[in-house]
């Protein structure tokens, strides 16, 4: 990961700017440049000459962050992969693509879930959110709601059947709203949460 800010020195301003340019590979589009001492080109024979003084800073980009980010993680999991991004609104999408992306996701996608929670941090690392991270592979995050949708419908049938609360697996915020979501307008059963976390959970009843 290139550095984020760099004090360079040159016989002129525009010399130590372009130097601190060229260790951070940017443009001044990409930093803020702080004058930190213009310099002098001294009296006869140079004498009180000093160098110009400039401090460089990269502006933070928190596409580029996440992305990096992402990268030194999978390739600390061994993974090779590419990483695809789009923006809409409020919401960064960014979908992994590569080979053994399982391990990625993890068990009932408990590393995905945790991989995004921590590019949510990075993204939004001065405490004002500018966005919210949305992390997939292989369209689990479609997939696992699909499920979940599914498996909400069943139990309301049972419990209506039954007429006795189901509790639902310890599942993440997410899933846990997807399941409110869908039977929110069922007008037979209702829907709460029970549990700390990582073990709260889901319950349905009837009305």
């Amino acid at each position: 990961m290139n550095p984020e800010r760099i004090e360079k020195s040159g016989k002129t301003t525009e010399e130590a700017i372009s130097a601190a340019l060229k260790v951070l590979d940017a443009t001044e589009e990409d930093v803020t440049i702080e004058i930190l001492d213009p310099g002098a080109k001294g009296g006869l024979f140079g004498l009180g000459a000093r160098p110009a003084l400039v401090a460089v800073t990269r502006k933070f980009d928190p596409i580029q962050a996440a992305k990096e980010f992402l990268r030194e993680v999978t390739l600390a999991m061994g993974l090779s992969v590419t990483i695809e991004t789009t923006r809409k609104e409020k919401y960064l999408n960014i979908n992994v693509v590569g080979e053994n992306m399982g391990i990625l996701i993890g068990k009932r996608g408990a590393t995905l879930d945790a991989l995004q929670y921590l590019t949510n941090l990075v993204v939004n690392r001065c405490g004002v959110p500018e966005f919210s991270v949305i992390l997939d592979t292989e369209n689990y995050r479609r997939r696992r709601r699909e499920t979940l949708e599914s498996l909400a419908q069943n139990l309301a049938r049972k419990v209506k059947a039954i007429r006795k609360p189901v509790s639902l697996e310890p599942m993440s915020r997410y899933e846990r709203h997807i399941i409110h979501t869908v039977l929110q307008h069922d007008r037979a059963v209702r829907t709460y949460s029970e549990g700390n976390e990582p073990f709260r959970h889901v319950v349905i009843a009837t009305k």
